[in-house]
């Protein structure tokens, strides 16, 4: 398994339009063959925070990923929503195996 967690931050202003966004992406991920899980997170004490954890068969198909259509068209949409660019940090699962 392979994970990422994608740390974001919002402009305040445009909360509902990037959980919106995103839901659609998460949405549509999920039903990609090599994505185990996606999950969105909002952070309860800064709402503008949020975290995408992005669980994937394989690194290949995290990269299959980026890909889709409904990827890049979420990567567009949200992209002048943010705060800072997003952060994707790399993880290899241990366990659970």
């Amino acid at each position: 398994m392979y994970t990422v967690f994608v740390h974001i931050q919002v402009k305040p202003d445009d909360l509902e339009a990037f959980k919106q966004a995103t839901l659609k992406n998460v949405t549509n991920s999920r039903l990609e063959p090599g994505v185990f899980r996606f999950d969105f997170f909002q952070e309860v004490d800064d709402p503008t925070r949020f975290i995408l954890v992005e669980v994937y068969r394989s690194q290949q198909s995290a990269g299959k990923h980026k890909e889709t259509g409904h990827y890049k068209k979420w990567r567009d949409i949200v992209e002048a929503m943010m705060a800072k660019p997003r952060q994707g940090i790399k993880y290899l699962m241990i366990n659970p195996e």
